[in-house]
């Protein structure tokens, strides 16, 4: 329930008074004035405004009436209404007869800020509930039929298709350019948004499914008005709630896998990392390190780097010669007697489909920094 506070009653009698050639005095619900231009009034009790409250109508104080009430001036006292709820006084101190044909003007502007500062803090309440409720919806306890209800009469529309994106912001940004504003530019221009920002660096967008987006459009337009981006790492169609919590755990670990082994990628779409991501959340297990090891004696030899950009290229190129020779320059002949000297360090053979797997899983989950220049 909305309440006058200290500054709220402080704005309205200085907003009067810049007008008015008379002091003014706003009190709350229970007869304190909150502001005055008269300072050392502040938080104390007005009996006017009591009368005021207690009988609901506006209230005259003449000079002869004023000396037997404590705390009180002539003037006029008006409710101060919000939704036709009595909420506290507007005094303005003068004689009545002199006020009369500003005290209702006054009194107006007062219960249109009143009413404004109301809607914000409305708006304030229904974004932090809806946050909440996004964090929720996006937990384990995300399923409760009253979150859900709630959720949608917020017009949150819980059930929607969604497509989770995860963006990771740098720590230095332009003016203004905030976890939250970015949050906002997006929900502005895809109406039924989810934005869900854990911290001032993270920032996950849940886009309806039905709008679609250009993912490399979209990273030159956030370039183009100065954003940060480190990279975006974008999930798939997730039906369901359940089926965006899971994908929304996915895009964490694909952005966490781009951080650490393709540190230079700034886009990273889980329909090509799948595989790798799915290995590198298990990258502390045994099995993964035996899936390295011919990987690492083909770097243990490779001085310059040579082989390893070449197997990369490899497996960029799907196997085939031709492309892959193209990429790096060389001719056919080059590339086979590379690719014969990775089957001879590695001990597995790149042009058999099992050998080929295992070194492409390899390449994957060897970060940048492990290759040698």
């Amino acid at each position: 329930m909305f309440e006058l506070d200290h500054d709220l009653a402080q704005d309205i009698v200085d907003r009067a008074m810049a007008i008015l050639p008379y002091n003014v005095n706003v009190m709350d619900s229970q007869g304190l004035i909150l502001g005055s231009g008269e300072p050392e009034r502040v938080n104390t009790r007005h009996e006017g405004a009591q009368l005021v409250l207690a009988n609901a109508r506006v209230v005259e104080i003449d000079a002869q009436t004023a000396i037997h009430l404590k705390g009180v001036q002539p003037g006029i006292n008006l409710p101060l209404l919000l939704d036709q709820r009595l909420i506290g006084v507007l005094g303005i101190t003068g004689e009545p007869e002199q006020l009369r044909t500003y005290a209702e003007l006054v009194r107006m502007t007062a219960e249109m800020l009143v009413a404004q500062r109301n809607q914000q803090a409305e708006q304030q309440w229904r974004r932090q509930r809806c946050d909440d409720l996004l964090a929720l919806l996006l937990s384990d306890a995300g399923d409760s039929p009253r979150l859900i209800d709630e959720a949608q009469q917020l017009g949150l529309k819980p059930r929607m298709n969604r497509v989770p994106y995860l963006f990771e912001l740098g720590m230095e940004q332009g003016p203004g350019q905030t976890v939250e504003a970015l949050g906002a530019w997006l929900t502005s221009r895809h109406p039924d948004s989810w934005c869900i920002s854990s911290a001032k660096s993270s920032l996950l967008w849940c886009r309806p499914a039905s709008q679609a987006v250009e993912h490399e459009r979209l990273l030159e337009k956030l370039d183009g008005l100065g954003w940060n981006i480190l990279r975006i790492a974008v999930g798939e169609q997730a039906d369901g709630l359940s089926g965006l919590r899971r994908c929304n755990r996915q895009v964490g670990d694909l952005l966490a896998y781009g951080r650490d082994v393709v540190p230079r990628t700034r886009l990273l779409t889980l329909s090509r990392y799948r595989l790798p991501v799915m290995l590198w959340r298990h990258r502390n297990d045994d099995a993964l390190d035996e899936l390295l090891k011919p990987l690492r004696k083909v770097i243990a030899k490779d001085g310059n780097g040579q082989l390893l950009a070449t197997l990369r290229s490899w497996c960029d190129h799907d196997g085939q010669s031709q492309a892959c020779a193209d990429a790096l320059g060389i001719h056919r002949n080059s590339l086979r007697y590379r690719m014969e000297r990775i089957a001879e360090l590695s001990g597995v053979d790149p042009l058999r489909l099992e050998g080929m797997l295992a070194l492409y899983l390899g390449v994957q989950l060897l970060p940048d920094t492990d290759a040698k220049p």
